[in-house]
């Protein structure tokens, strides 16, 4: 008996072809390229291809998702945006953000060894509640195997093209899975050592404040558990615990913006604690495929949240001795939640499907300061309901209408608190009076989807994203007198208008998308830096976009691909109404073009090359106008008689750049940092 899967993938036609997938993240489990905007579904053939280059996940997305942001390279990604917006994180359906106190580390909660599939919707959507105004990405975690017992082993290493020993590193993963009677497991545990990032001057890229990768160890355990009670229902625990800590071995060196001089690292003991991401994820899950003639998902779910920032300069204490002394912040956050979904198909003579369900959320966040025993950022609580109705109906048989609306309710609570003096923070500043101010907003959807010609499609669809601003920054960031939470009107919540239009068409072995998009908010948070500090300014947004992707099989072994991505946005400033200002780096990602060629040349041995161009961007801020760069990248698989050798390398030109942040985020010599240069990857992964 086959387990549940989280992404299924529909019977095979009677020529053996597999329909199209059927995407998980979306509630009414639409099917890939049939669906009013754009999804696309990353396969695990994928992932491995781009974890044969680098294991940086914000990495393999920018390589894979064409408008996500380029990597920073740092275990933060802000600044890692999707169209221009935020993306909402899941694990299998569990939110992985943190919208109260926005850690910007939600992609670094699972390693992608335990990822089979990622299903990326582009745009604004409420489907799976609050923070997908940008869109949803959603990590689907790998499925139990056919067998009583099955296991894979892998071990890889990392050098930079310089063999330093001080730049190496290695990853060793093992999974065993299986099926027996009406069970299904699967249990996995990865481990790995990151050594430094050398650049294309084969410099040491600089260490970043907030926390890192290089120099890092890191490790994953995931446990997943199914019991089938029949045919048609199933129950399934899963759970992973995520972990990655800096070594804490370098220090930065600052670098000289003015003068072009990158921001690097020496060796040294860092003051404090070096940074860490601590994730545990759980839910439990029920589906019944014919409950009285519907489908069935119920599902619980917790996620503890704990990422420590490392020491910086702007949290100063004195000691006992009297000597000025820095202090570090840990957020902790803690979510519950569920969500129920049931829906029925083949009303209406099979022209009509409906979907309906409610979901709830508590999300309890605080931000602290290690040595101090501070609260940066007081406890608040957020508690989400929400109830929602989606339609699917064939108008026509080439014709159908999807709409749906979501009503939402929302509550945030915070006690009374006193903001922390940033001169010494052992000192209060000023206090806030508590409150629990609370939001309503009804979301709707709707589009079609128009099968003009067998092999050409069109596509609409409006659809609106619910968002709470970094509630942390607000409240930490209060510095008059007299102000209580109730009265805070930048905790309004974030409402995003999405509008695209797009066109599939598929000749077989060729195919191409196009579509555009509009991304507009009349009260936004444009991310903007004051004194070395993130701060959110509410301000009237405006985005528009346009994607362009395409694959051609040139033959059965040979498959070509190019996307093109464009992205512009501007911000109202002064608040007259107009957007009068360019949104910069830290909030839309620079015109990219990218190609790839994998080949299959024999029962043995396929390669890939892929490259990327960014292009130059400018803005209204001469200093944060951005110089492209491109970057190829290549990789090899072999089968041997017992397993399978990779051998990758990132950045095949050894190309000396500053990455894209660094460029067009900030104004910043301790930020002023270059991106990584040529980096071997060496692999071996058996089944046995």
């Amino acid at each position: 008996m086959a387990s549940a899967p989280t992404l299924v993938v529909a019977e095979a036609t009677a020529d053996t072809e597999l329909a199209p997938l059927v995407v998980s993240a979306t509630r009414n489990k639409s099917v890939e390229g049939q669906t009013p905007q754009k999804v696309i579904v990353i396969s695990r053939e994928q992932i491995e291809e781009q974890l044969a280059i680098t294991d940086d996940p914000g990495q393999v997305l920018s390589n894979l998702i064409p408008s996500y942001s380029p990597s920073r390279q740092k275990l933060s990604n802000a600044g890692e945006t999707f169209r221009g917006r935020s993306a909402l994180f899941m694990i299998d359906g569990v939110p992985q953000s943190n919208p109260l106190r926005d850690s910007a580390r939600d992609s670094y909660t699972i390693d992608l060894s335990m990822v089979d599939r990622i299903e990326v919707i582009y745009g604004a959507s409420a489907e799976q509640g609050l923070g997908a105004t940008g869109g949803i990405i959603n990590f689907v975690t790998r499925r139990p195997e056919s067998g009583t017992f099955n296991q894979q082993a892998g071990v890889t290493l990392t050098t930079d093209d310089d063999v330093q020993s001080d730049g190496q590193g290695y990853k060793l993963n093992y999974q065993a899975s299986g099926q027996k009677g009406n069970w299904d497991y699967l249990a996995g545990a990865t481990i790995q050592e990151r050594g430094v990032f050398y650049d294309g001057n084969d410099e040491r890229i600089g260490v970043a404040y907030p926390g890192e990768i290089q120099n890092s160890s890191s490790y994953d355990l995931l446990a997943k558990l199914g019991y089938w009670l029949d045919d048609n229902q199933n129950v399934t625990f899963f759970i992973n615990r995520f972990e990655l800590e800096g070594n804490g071995d370098y220090v930065p060196v600052p670098g000289d913006r003015d003068a072009g001089i990158p921001t690097t690292a020496e060796k040294g003991d860092s003051e404090g604690d070096p940074g860490y991401n601590k994730v545990t994820t759980a839910r439990l899950s029920y589906a019944h495929d014919d409950w009285y003639g519907n489908r069935l998902d119920a599902m619980f779910y917790s996620q503890t949240f704990r990422a420590r920032f490392a020491t910086t300069p702007f949290f100063p204490y004195l000691d006992g001795n009297g000597n000025t002394r820095y202090d570090q912040t840990r957020n902790e956050s803690d979510k519950l939640g569920g969500k129920f979904t049931i829906s029925r198909a083949g009303m209406l003579d099979n022209r009509l499907k409906l979907t309906s369900g409610i979901d709830v959320l508590q999300d309890e966040t605080t931000q602290v300061l290690v040595h101090t025993g501070r609260t940066y950022v007081p406890e608040s609580t957020f508690r989400n309901y929400a109830v929602f109705l989606q339609g699917d109906f064939k108008l026509l048989d080439p014709l159908t209408l999807h709409a749906g609306v979501r009503h939402e309710y929302a509550e945030l609570k915070v006690d009374t608190y006193q903001t922390i003096d940033r001169s010494n923070v052992t000192q209060d500043n000023v206090t806030v009076d508590g409150g629990s101010p609370d939001f309503n907003e009804t979301l709707y959807n709707a589009g079609l989807v128009y099968q003009m010609t067998p092999w050409m499609q069109l596509y609409g669809n409006y659809s609106e994203g619910f968002g709470m601003p970094d509630v942390g920054r607000v409240l930490r960031g209060v510095s008059d007198p007299g102000r209580d939470i109730d009265t805070l009107i930048t905790l309004q919540p974030i409402v995003t208008d999405n509008r695209e239009v797009g066109a599939r068409f598929d000749w077989q072995t060729y195919s191409l998308e196009i579509s555009y998009y509009e991304s507009n908010s009349d009260y936004g948070e444009r991310l903007t830096e004051v004194n070395g500090t993130w701060v959110g300014s509410r301000e009237k947004t405006e985005i528009s976009g346009v994607e362009i992707s395409g694959e051609a099989r040139v033959t059965d072994a040979h498959r070509l691909t190019a996307s093109y991505a464009h992205a512009k946005g501007r911000s109202d400033t002064d608040g007259d109404g107009n957007v009068d200002t360019d949104l910069t780096g830290i909030n839309i990602a620079p015109d990219t073009l990218r190609l790839g060629w994998t080949a299959t040349w024999n029962n043995r041995l396929s390669t890939r090359l892929q490259a990327a161009h960014y292009f130059d961007r400018n803005t209204d801020d001469d200093q944060l106008d951005f110089d492209g760069y491109s970057l190829f990248d290549a990789s090899l698989a072999y089968r041997l008689p017992v397993g399978r050798v990779s051998f990758g390398i990132e950045n095949l030109t050894n190309e000396d750049y500053f990455t894209y942040y660094s460029q067009a985020a900030r104004v910043s010599d301790e930020y002023y940092f270059k991106g990584r240069g040529r980096t071997y990857s060496l692999g071996y992964a058996v089944n046995f």
